[in-house]
């Protein structure tokens, strides 16, 4: 255990460490020469050998400190009025244990594609609280848009074109002119083709007689 190796181990993870191994998120419960248990969010146990976390890149949450910051995204009408969420932010963190009062923010982070993105930065004691202050965010804000601001939820505009297009066509093939309809000039062209040829006179008016 004196080893430089193992001594570098022991400083990366410690028990009651919260990391992230493995794609999954947990809690260093057990630390072997051999092997390391990391109690996952849902109660399962992952067993990883030690040379894990000497080999692989993982996230200590915990290392210096417990504490975290976190964000809560929303893509919004850009009807929203990020003053009045910013106020509503306020009185849910007064309103609960679960914010730790370091830092909050609420900024508005994007705005293409026809929706405006609202994050949202809190900071709680370690990640459990952390995770629960996001969701409890993110609730309350959805229902505080249903019942204040009901314009800025996500919308989904579409023009229609179809119908336009359709009257555009009839009113083209109504204005449409041929060689011999349409208008009066190409009617009377057509009489020109259609009417009784007129005889002309001093011309031939049968057989010639013997």
């Amino acid at each position: 255990m004196s080893s430089p190796g193992w001594l570098a181990f022991s400083d990366a993870i410690r028990v009651e460490d919260v990391v992230i191994a493995e794609g999954e998120w947990g809690r260093i419960e057990e630390i072997t020469l051999t092997y390391v248990v990391v109690h996952i969010w849902d109660d399962r146990r992952l067993v990883l050998p030690s040379t894990y976390f000497t080999n692989t890149p993982f996230q200590n949450w915990t290392r210096r400190s417990s504490e975290l910051l976190g964000s809560v995204e929303l893509d919004l009408d850009f009807s929203v009025r990020p003053s009045e969420m910013r106020a509503e932010l306020d009185r849910i963190l007064a309103g609960t244990t679960l914010w730790d009062g370091r830092a909050s923010v609420l900024q508005v982070t994007d705005a293409v594609g026809g929706f405006v993105r609202i994050r949202v930065l809190v900071t709680a004691v370690d990640a459990p609280t952390l995770f629960d202050l996001r969701c409890l965010i993110r609730e309350e804000l959805v229902e505080w848009l249903h019942a204040v601001q009901p314009e800025a939820l996500p919308t989904s505009r579409v023009r229609m074109v179809e119908d336009a297009a359709h009257v555009r066509g009839a009113k083209s093939s109504a204005k449409q002119t041929g060689l011999f309809t349409g208008n009066a000039e190409a009617e009377e062209r057509a009489s020109v083709f259609t009417s009784s040829m007129p005889v002309v006179p001093g011309g031939p008016a049968g057989p010639p007689k013997e």
